[in-house]
């Protein structure tokens, strides 16, 4: 009888392998990736980026909704090419970066659309110390071999987020009306990335 739930056992086991080894990791290429973003100020529009991010994700090629992922961005590396204005960005009016010093996200569910490679990830999303749950549009642009031998992925997304529902409150009125900054913030992600061995 112990013989047999031995074997029975490792026979469980065994067959469970292949459910792990389904998933491989990703991690973020940053120096072929980016994270960008675009807010209104006044009459026009305001690029920027963040330029440390790091992150993995963990590809079910057989079935893409157990694939998940995970994305974290240094907040102090806003950049948005004026030094005085991304100063204001990392103080307490904005990304309070002494205090916040990260923004992450962490996906819960991936789940294929109707449009081919694309797919809902919802997951949380931290940023300025408020996590709320958001389901993000991304985009797998394929697999790849590199001229060294490396396997790549590709991933893009984009999205609008209020930046008022995570605290980030600042603004000031114009006195012909309206305000200095719009609460949408345009976010486009570009990732390419690069499995582990």
């Amino acid at each position: 009888m112990k013989q047999f739930r031995s074997i029975l056992v490792s026979t469980l086991f065994l067959a469970t392998l292949p459910l792990f080894a389904a998933s491989e990791p990703f991690r973020i290429d940053r120096q072929h990736s980016s994270a960008e973003f675009k807010i209104r100020h006044m009459v026009g529009n305001v690029s920027g980026r963040f330029t440390d991010f790091a992150g993995v994700v963990n590809a079910d090629r057989g079935n893409p909704a157990a694939s998940s992922v995970e994305f974290t961005i240094q907040a102090a590396s806003i950049d948005t090419s004026t030094p005085d204005r991304d100063k204001d960005l990392r103080s307490s009016n904005f990304f309070d970066v002494d205090r916040y010093p990260t923004i992450t996200f962490k996906s819960t569910k991936v789940a294929p659309t109707k449009a081919k490679d694309t797919y809902d990830v919802t997951g949380d999303l931290t940023i300025h110390g408020v996590t709320k749950r958001v389901t993000l549009p991304v985009a797998f642009l394929g697999f790849v071999k590199d001229p060294w031998g490396n396997e790549r992925a590709g991933f893009e997304l984009n999205t609008t987020l209020d930046r008022k529902d995570y605290g980030v409150v600042w603004n000031k009125a114009l006195d012909q009306g309206g305000f200095v900054l719009g609460d949408d913030v345009k976010i486009s992600i570009n990732l390419e990335t690069i499995k582990k061995k």
